[in-house]
């Protein structure tokens, strides 16, 4: 089987497909590591409007999917920035998302499900002070611990905006936490991923900035389940990993080095919150299920040929991964269309796109080759790349 898909030098060039779709299984036994997937939103593009407008959700696909990953055995980082957070779906749209994955998914056995609270409903240009950011985040995490729901405290543009020096991050997340009825994962996003969030914890450089963010764990050490980083720097991760008070997790968000960071070394290893699982989401559970065995063979097997793909969906500018990700919802049969909230479907050009597809057949990742090929054909025809 093979589709003609363009290249960087301005050619059509057939492609012929060699990867054997890996199977969508139970896992066996309990992982021994927590992985949480972000997962992406169906939009629905015939209820959907202008930017501005209220944000037009496929319901009944997006529950759909979230049990898919479940039933893998993931868990599911809720109305995070692989939903279009702060990029398409707005806090109303997102607080129905929450409450709707929390109470559609109750009767699935041990589902994990933590959802990401911040100030994105504070119009970041009008924020004047740390007092107004630190009622954004509490009028968002009573919506979510009032649906019963495990907290994870997303790092705030109005935050980065406003904050004179680190002392006010000491004290916003001080206040903040205070309120939260359980531990919390924190979340360190890179700029990369959003550069609004450039110089978080008060500081440009690595070293002074996780000083500030351990200055805030330690001080509310009890109420920190874990932290979530999203660097792209496995070097910057581990370091901070090994400064980490026993009790708090490390959630890996890097999203270019996940399967040794996961794997971990003699001293210690990371949970997962990716982006990347989403896509990639058969071969994350069965290498979870061959890492608690005890196989690193087969860890390493299923997971090596996702990471060009994942690298290459991430590649900058990083905040327009989500494109990669609901191409490949798309092609695998998930939604019925390739169309975004915000028009994000956009972002990305055809020979993007086509890496894509490539790179998710190497990684055996598109699991009906046949309807791939069919959708990707149809999807170049528009693009003015068919043969």
């Amino acid at each position: 089987m093979q589709i003609k898909l363009p290249t960087l030098d301005g050619t059509l060039v057939d492609y012929r497909l060699t990867g054997t779709p890996l199977q969508v299984v139970k896992p066996a036994a309990q992982f021994n590591r927590i992985a949480y997937s972000a997962a992406h939103v169906v939009a629905d593009p015939v209820r959907s409007g202008e930017l501005g407008r209220p944000c037009a959700i496929d319901w009944e696909r997006t529950i759909e999917y979230r049990r898919y990953l479940l039933e893998q055995g993931l868990g599911i980082a809720e109305a995070m920035d692989t939903a279009q957070r702060g990029m398409g779906l707005s806090w109303e749209s997102a607080k129905e998302l929450i409450v709707r994955t929390l109470n559609e998914t109750r009767d699935i056995p041990g589902a994990l499900i933590a959802s990401g609270c911040g100030t994105d409903h504070l119009p970041v240009n009008d924020v004047r002070s740390c007092d107004e950011v630190i009622k954004a985040y509490l009028t968002q995490i009573e919506s979510v611990q009032r649906a019963g729901g495990q907290i994870i405290l997303m790092a705030s543009r109005a935050l980065a905006r406003v904050a004179k020096d680190a002392s006010d991050y000491v004290h916003v997340y001080r206040e903040v936490l205070s309120a939260c009825d359980k531990p919390v994962i924190l979340h360190w996003l890179g700029e990369a991923f959003d550069p609004e969030l450039a110089g978080y914890w008060g500081h440009a450089d690595f070293e002074n900035a996780a000083k500030v963010c351990l200055e805030v764990i330690a001080a509310n050490e009890a109420k920190v389940d874990g932290i979530k980083i999203s660097l792209l720097d496995d070097t910057k991760e581990i370091e901070l990993r090994r400064r980490l008070p026993a009790s708090v997790k490390m959630y890996t968000g890097d999203d270019f080095n996940y399967p040794r960071l996961i794997a971990g070394d003699d001293v210690g290893y990371s949970h997962a919150l990716l982006g990347i699982f989403d896509a990639i989401a058969p071969a994350a559970s069965q290498a979870l299920g061959a890492l608690a065995a005890g196989d690193m063979s087969r860890y390493e097997q299923l997971l090596a040929p996702t990471v060009p793909l994942s690298r290459h969906i991430f590649r900058a500018p990083t905040q327009y991964y989500k494109t990669g990700v609901v191409l490949l919802a798309y092609l695998n049969g998930f939604q019925p269309h390739f169309f975004m909230l915000g028009g994000h479907h956009g972002t990305r050009p055809p020979v993007y796109l086509a890496e894509v597809f490539r790179l998710a057949d190497q990684a055996e990742l598109l699991r009906d080759p046949g309807l791939a090929v069919s959708r990707m054909q149809g999807l170049m025809a528009t693009l003015g790349c068919a043969a």
